[in-house]
């Protein structure tokens, strides 16, 4: 089964991060920060911790799992976590530089 864990990232301002994606051919989306777990991570906070920096070049506490998602082969698991820092202009995940992934716009939502 594929896991992947995605954050509900809360500023300091009581905004939440989300990801704006335009792909050609694909309606307008938005996701939450993260993406799938790698064998490699010692644990799935670990690999919110490595996509998060990824995805935004931020670190953030993880405060706790929200909610469990599952489909017959993927589990999605969504954590609450307050984040100080980020720029999305020093993110490093390969996702932004392959070819025809589309664009990739960081958005702050008031959490009113």
């Amino acid at each position: 089964m594929i896991e992947r864990v995605r954050a509900v990232l809360v500023t300091r301002d009581h905004t939440m991060l989300v990801i704006r994606r335009t792909r050609p051919g694909v309606p307008e989306y938005w996701v939450l920060p993260g993406g799938g777990v790698e064998p490699t991570d010692e644990s799935r906070e670990a690999a919110l911790h490595r996509e998060i920096h990824e995805e935004i070049a931020g670190k953030a506490d993880i405060i706790r799992l929200l909610h469990t998602m599952e489909s017959d082969d993927e589990r999605q698991l969504f954590y609450l976590a307050r984040i100080a820092t980020w720029s999305f202009d020093d993110r490093t995940g390969p996702e932004f530089s392959a070819e025809g992934r589309g664009e990739y716009a960081l958005e702050e939502i008031p959490l009113t």
